[in-house]
């Protein structure tokens, strides 16, 4: 069905439809060769691309190179992507700014070799909004990248060029990461998988060892969760954070019955819109039938949590803007960012008197958020207030204000957990809207509780399958 202007990838070559276990385990048993898989793959990136305008940087003759010499890692040989923040030894890390020259990094980084340590095989850099510091993926560097299921709509933001090539099919997994719904939000708009883990649970970046309250977290985006799954395990093979319990090889719903606090509300909005909402609660009823007890919440989030973290980004924001030369290195021209990264630089200058109490209010906002984690299992909401915007209706030239008003309806569910640095799942819900985008919910946990989320997610997409593209 292409009534609502899709853009698909699949088709009928040596890896169809299959997912990243799937295809690692044909390659491990000899029946394909790693390098048909990224043959396969970056076909299907050429045919494609052109309109999702995904990909910022190709590595494809760097990936072929890797895919002939063969390792024993789980995932060896299955192509992926890496997000446009992250370094990738010998080719340059752009973060969707002009503002940042094109150098090639000279190492990669402690996660990058953590995720290439599964056996993933890099086939380029993904698109992002610059600095990751939207919930579009509209960076004025590269243009916007469009959605796979509507190309006239936003994939979302930040890791959206990674979700829309896992969405349309070029690859199964690819890497995001997530600072206040970054994976969470791209996940949701274009129907995949996305997994924010607690916080350190992968290598993180190494901005978060420098911030008050570190909200940066690591992690993919995928069409199963079963993908999701044998990635964290295999990426536990590389590093474990001892503060936490291993996470393992989740592949079964879990036998442990959940109680589950269920909500709609935000500090923005007395409710998400009507499609989001009848999502949510009809995932709720699944839950119920499943035997999980499933009882109505209001939203733990305050407003004043909501206000800090703006503040907060804006902190980011004029930090990049005014020392990203220490950041970015010299080649870095704050002339060039965008009207958006000033607008929350401005902001943050304004609200500054604000910052020597913000970390003490996100760690009260931290203990209240445990608390009902102490009561709930788990907490299941909305991913998004409403479903993804048209390209443009939240793009990086708006006023300011203008700007900032959309977004915090737009994207009020996913914060909280980067506040917390407890792990949060959006997953398909199998509803669409009448524009043809797909629906999603979120599921929320304790710290550490990853596995638990996991073993939901399977149980959820037995008893709701939902659909690929095409």
């Amino acid at each position: 069905m292409t009534s609502h202007k899709q853009v698909s990838a699949f088709c009928d070559d040596i890896i169809s439809n299959m997912d990243a276990v799937e295809i690692a385990r044909h390659i491990a048993a000899g029946e394909i060769k790693a390098s048909e898989a990224v043959e396969a793959s970056i076909l299907r990136a050429e045919k494609v691309n052109p309109e999702l305008n995904a990909i910022v940087t190709e590595t494809f003759e760097d990936a072929l190179e890797k895919a002939k010499a063969p390792l024993d890692n789980f995932f060896y040989g299955v192509p992926s992507f890496i997000k446009d923040n992250d370094e990738v030894k010998g080719f340059p890390t752009l973060q969707g700014s002009r503002a940042v020259a094109k150098v090639p990094s000279p190492e990669s980084s402690e996660f990058v070799r953590q995720f290439l340590s599964t056996g993933l095989i890099c086939l380029g850099k993904t698109s992002l909004p610059e600095f990751g510091l939207t919930a579009t993926t509209e960076p004025l560097a590269s243009g916007p990248t469009r959605n796979p299921w509507n190309s006239d709509f936003s994939t979302g933001g930040s890791s959206g060029g990674s979700a829309a090539l896992v969405a349309a099919g070029v690859v199964p997994i690819a890497h995001g990461n997530d600072g206040g719904g970054s994976i969470r939000i791209p996940a949701s708009c274009c129907g995949v998988v996305g997994l924010k883990p607690s916080r350190d649970r992968l290598v993180n970046m190494e901005a978060g060892k420098y911030l008050p309250v570190n909200i940066l977290h690591e992690g993919v985006l995928t069409r199963t969760v079963r993908d999701t799954a044998y990635f964290f395990h295999a990426a536990e093979q590389y590093y474990k954070n001892p503060k936490f319990p291993e996470i393992g090889l989740v592949e079964h719903p879990g036998k442990k019955r959940l109680k589950i606090g269920i909500f709609t509300d935000s500090p923005y909005s007395e409710a998400c819109d009507k499609d989001i909402a009848e999502a949510v609660y009809s995932v709720g009823k699944d839950c119920e039938r499943l035997g999980h007890k499933v009882e109505e919440i209001s939203c733990p989030a305050t407003k004043q949590m909501g206000d800090d973290f703006i503040v907060y980004w804006g902190m980011l924001a004029f930090s990049i803007k005014h020392f990203g030369s220490l950041f970015f290195g010299k080649g870095f021209d704050k002339t060039k960012v965008e009207p958006l990264t000033s607008g929350l630089s401005r902001y943050f200058l304004k609200k500054s008197y604000k910052l020597p109490l913000l970390p003490l209010r996100m760690m009260q906002f931290t203990r209240l958020y445990k608390k009902i984690l102490e009561e709930y299992d788990v907490l299941l909401s909305p991913a998004l207030g409403h479903e993804p915007p048209e390209i443009g209706y939240m793009g990086p030239d708006l006023p300011f204000e203008i700007a900032l008003e959309r977004l915090e309806k737009f994207v009020p569910f996913t914060p909280p957990q980067n506040v917390t640095g407890t792990p949060a799942i959006s997953l398909p819900s199998g509803h669409q809207t009448s524009n043809g985008l797909p629906v999603a919910i979120q599921f929320a946990a304790g710290l550490g509780q990853d596995k638990t989320l996991l073993e939901l997610a399977f149980e959820i997409e037995e008893a709701r399958p939902w659909p690929l593209i095409g």
